[in-house]
């Protein structure tokens, strides 16, 4: 389920990506907590939208918890990577802590908080 979620979204497919979450998931990011799929839409569709590229580097783990790392091509950074940590439950997602360095946005003069 992690592998799918994480390989949907880095090839530009929110909605299948949103399929695996959980209603009531969370996902903590450097830019906020996002809460349920509502959330989750908003925490991935301006990053999604913006990404240019992405490639998967690997995904470890097993039925319950796997971590992601990945690189992205966005116009704020050309190589921006990022690692996430999924938890599963029952065939869904329940939690995601994602981890990536603001300060590339920032210095662009991205908002953070999209």
């Amino acid at each position: 389920v992690a592998e799918d979620f994480v390989r949907a979204w880095t090839s530009k497919d929110v909605d299948k990506a949103l399929s695996l979450i959980a209603d009531d998931a969370v996902c903590e990011a450097p830019n906020g907590k996002f809460e349920g799929k509502d959330g989750f839409r908003t925490f991935l569709e301006p990053f999604v939208g913006a990404m240019t590229a992405a490639t998967v580097l690997d995904v470890l783990g097993d039925d319950t918890n796997a971590a992601a790392v990945y690189t992205t091509e966005v116009p704020f950074a050309s190589n921006f990577r990022g690692m996430d940590y999924i938890t599963v439950k029952n065939g869904k997602i329940t939690r995601v802590i994602s981890h990536f360095d603001l300060s590339p946005m920032i210095q662009a003069g991205g908002n953070p908080q999209h």
